[in-house]
């Protein structure tokens, strides 16, 4: 009797010194899922209530020219404006593989665009001549739609056409998912939820077309796989909402 005792009272001493093992092994598990779901956490780039993470290119800060107006920053050109002076916005933080959303809303026969890759450099006085351009555009009043299909909403600008029209009327917000990602040298566009637009983000396909188009002679257009994020002042009323940001 006393041997069946001391053979039970082992067994329970050795399962309570496995149980702390399985809480150990439970605990690690909860801590890899936490990390790996925030490597695919998006990072908040406007969160409507203020500038912050963005300033002009090539300056300090943001002006009064972009207000903060529902939710939205709102770009208003000025009546007037010094000679040469442009209000191009970019973000503090620069990115490589990225996927960008955001939503956009154009003004009556407006053009504006999203930018990346912008190298911030005084020799290059305007985010356009390092970065790659998604357009953004009222195609049916502004003229640069009549240049082609590779100047119209959604196009990677003078490079790559929208296989769909898909873009809303004015004065209603169009829903924009820019994927760049130079590990696996794959880029898109998805509009109001239809992708529009694919490419080569680097190497002999996107050297291709850069030799294709008007940005062939520039020295540093599409040259930077690293740079920022970038909003254009094309001198038209253009607003942008719910920015975000997720690292690839």
């Amino acid at each position: 009797m006393r041997q069946v005792f001391s053979i039970v009272l082992l067994a329970l001493l050795f399962g309570c010194k496995e149980q702390p093992k399985k809480e150990e092994v439970k605990e690690d598990m909860v801590m890899k899922t936490t990390i790996d779901d925030q490597k695919n956490e998006w990072t908040i780039l406007f969160d409507g209530t203020s500038m912050d993470g963005w300033h002009e290119y090539l300056g300090e800060g943001v002006s009064e020219a972009w207000k903060l107006e529902d939710g939205a920053m709102v770009f208003y050109p000025p009546k007037e404006r010094p000679e040469g002076k442009s209000y191009n916005i970019v973000t503090d933080v620069a990115y490589t593989n990225f996927m960008l959303s955001l939503e956009w809303k154009i003004s009556e026969a407006g053009n504006s665009g999203i930018f990346w890759g912008v190298f911030e450099d005084h020799k290059f006085g305007q985010p356009y001549q390092t970065g790659p351009e998604i357009q953004v555009l009222d195609d049916l009043a502004h003229p640069d739609a009549k240049n082609g299909t590779t100047h119209q909403a959604g196009s990677l600008y003078d490079m790559v056409a929208p296989s769909q029209k898909v873009v809303k009327p004015v004065g209603e917000w169009n829903e924009c998912i820019i994927t760049v990602d130079h590990k696996t040298n794959n880029g898109s566009v998805v509009l109001n939820g239809v992708e529009i637009v694919t490419f080569a983000v680097h190497g002999e396909a996107w050297d291709a077309m850069v030799a294709k188009s008007k940005f062939a002679d520039w020295e540093g257009f599409g040259k930077y796989q690293t740079g920022r994020i970038g909003l254009q002042d094309h001198g038209d009323i253009v607003a942008f909402r719910n920015i975000k940001i997720k690292e690839l």
